[in-house]
Formats: C-alpha cells, sequence, structure tokens
C-alpha cells in the first residue's frame, strides 16, 4: 500500500465509543470537529443514551453515527421514533448491529429484520452500515454470517468488520467475501491504541452483565495486549497493506476502537500521520 494511501486512511478514520458518561466531553477536547464518531448501543445503558450521545456530537459538528441495534427496538413504533428523532438532529448515517438483547425487546430477531422496516418507513437515512465477522462470531457459523452479508446486500451501503488481530485471517476473509459477490464496501475494523488497565476500567462502568459480556467480547484484546510487546495497530495495518491497496477488496476506510480511550488514541493516529510526512492540521490539542 502506498504511503498516500494508508494517509489517507488515518486522515478519514473514525472512532467507536461507548456512550458512558463524560465522553462527548473528552471527544471534543482531543478530537477536532468534522471526525466521524460511531456511538456504540448497550443493553445496559439503554438506547436513549447512544441516542443522546450522538445527538450532542452531532451538535458539537461531529459526524456522529448511532449504533441501533435490531434486538433493541421494541417494534415498528419505536423505530419510527428513533428515526425522527435522528432527523431532527440531522444524523443521516446509523450502524445496525442484531445486538445482544436476549430475549429481543420486540419483533426484532435480527439486524435483516429491521433492516426491511427501516427501508418500507423511507427514512432520511443515506448512510446504513452492517456488521462482519472475520473472525467465528460465537454464537453463529461462519457461511451463515457471510449468508447474512448478502441478504443484507439491499438494505445496506457498507459493511464494518469486527475486532480481528490476525492479517492473514482478515485477507482470507475478506477474499471470501468478495467471491461470494458481496460488493458492499468495507470500513475495517481495528483496535486503537488501548491499555488494558483503561480497557478493564470502562467494563466497570457499563453494568454488571453488560461488563462481563464486554469483557467476554474482547478476550481476544485483552490477550494480544498481555503478550510481550502487546499490539501495535500500524504493525497490523502494514501487515494488511496488499489487501488495502487492491482495489478488489474495497476497503473505504477504517473504523477504530477506541474502548473510549480517544485521547491515547487520536495522539497514536496523529503520530502516524507525523511519521508518513503528513500531520493532521486539524487535530485539537488538550
Amino acid at each position: 500500500m502506498s504511503v498516500s494511501a494508508l494517509r489517507t486512511l488515518l486522515k478519514s478514520a473514525r472512532y467507536e465509543v461507548l456512550p458512558t458518561a463524560g465522553i462527548v466531553d473528552r471527544i471534543s477536547d482531543h478530537v477536532a470537529p468534522g471526525r466521524t464518531i460511531t456511538v456504540t448501543a448497550s443493553t445496559c445503558m439503554g438506547l436513549d443514551a447512544t441516542l443522546s450521545t450522538a445527538e450532542a456530537l452531532r451538535a458539537r459538528g461531529y459526524t456522529a453515527v448511532p449504533h441501533i441495534a435490531a434486538r433493541m427496538v421494541q417494534g415498528r413504533t419505536e423505530l419510527e421514533e428513533i428515526i425522527d428523532r435522528l432527523g431532527r438532529a440531522g444524523i443521516d448515517t446509523i450502524f445496525v448491529p442484531a445486538g445482544d438483547a436476549t430475549p429481543p425487546a420486540g419483533g426484532y430477531a435480527s439486524a435483516l429484520d429491521l433492516l426491511i422496516d427501516l427501508t418500507s418507513l423511507a427514512p432520511p437515512i443515506s448512510q446504513i452500515g452492517v456488521a462482519a465477522y472475520p473472525e467465528s462470531h460465537p454464537l453463529i457459523p461462519d457461511d451463515v454470517t457471510v449468508q447474512a452479508m448478502w441478504d443484507k446486500r439491499d438494505y445496506a451501503t457498507h459493511i464494518v468488520s469486527n475486532l480481528c488481530f490476525d492479517p492473514g485471517i482478515v485477507s482470507t476473509w475478506l477474499a471470501r467475501v468478495r467471491a461470494r459477490g458481496i460488493e458492499m464496501p468495507l470500513i475495517l475494523g481495528i483496535a486503537g491504541k488501548v491499555e488494558l488497565a483503561k480497557l478493564a476500567k470502562v467494563a466497570t462502568k457499563i453494568g454488571v452483565g453488560e461488563s462481563t459480556r464486554f469483557l467476554r467480547k474482547n478476550t481476544a484484546t485483552f490477550t494480544r495486549m498481555a503478550k510481550p510487546g502487546g499490539y501495535n495497530p500500524r504493525k497490523f495495518l502494514d501487515r494488511l497493506s496488499p489487501v488495502l491497496a487492491d482495489p478488489y477488496m474495497g476497503v473505504s476506510g477504517l473504523h477504530i476502537y477506541t474502548f473510549n480511550q480517544v485521547k491515547d488514541t487520536e495522539a497514536w493516529r496523529r503520530r502516524q500521520l507525523e511519521l508518513l510526512g503528513d500531520p493532521d492540521p486539524a487535530s485539537v490539542t488538550s
């Protein structure tokens, strides 16, 4: 991958955050307006926390992308209310995962169920992302997750990959996805510059049950961080350079899982741009 291509990916990289107290102020302290920030949905905090955080970010000049977890939505009436609320806030991009709510809050057992209803509403949503899993989902077989992407192709505009720390697995998985005829652009998910102690601290803030799920879902992050040398996101990207440079693979951006370590992640991103000879003039310092 060329230096200019990597610079482009880093400049446009979007951040994922959890809707905990104070996160909007921390983003404002360290990230310049105009950047894309996605906000997760937590069964512990409820969808209102996600929507309120997204609204606050949009009001401060960010491109806010709320996660609308299908299994947390009670039904069509609530979906209509959510879309109306987002329209009033000027938010036109969402991410639709199935979510972890068990049992579902209403009639949406999967992301596809919600997407079908969403399309029938003709909402003011121009960009819709759906989840993709380079590594096996803990509850869903690989063939089913790939088929799910195919089923969603008429309802979504792009796919966002879940965390994976093995460039080889990502490469093989993405080639398989493209071979199946799934052409939606991919926003590649990577972990930011995360510290173990801070990751554990975030987990303690999101409720006991939610914390357990958070830790279980991010076991790979803990394991990789604990190894000598830890995890280096730049090395990960460098090893994926053939995939990132291949137009057929359709990698259109980076989705950085910050685990709310916004300051550290933004400092890492700025440092990489400096090393590439193109510091970000829009960076916020604090």
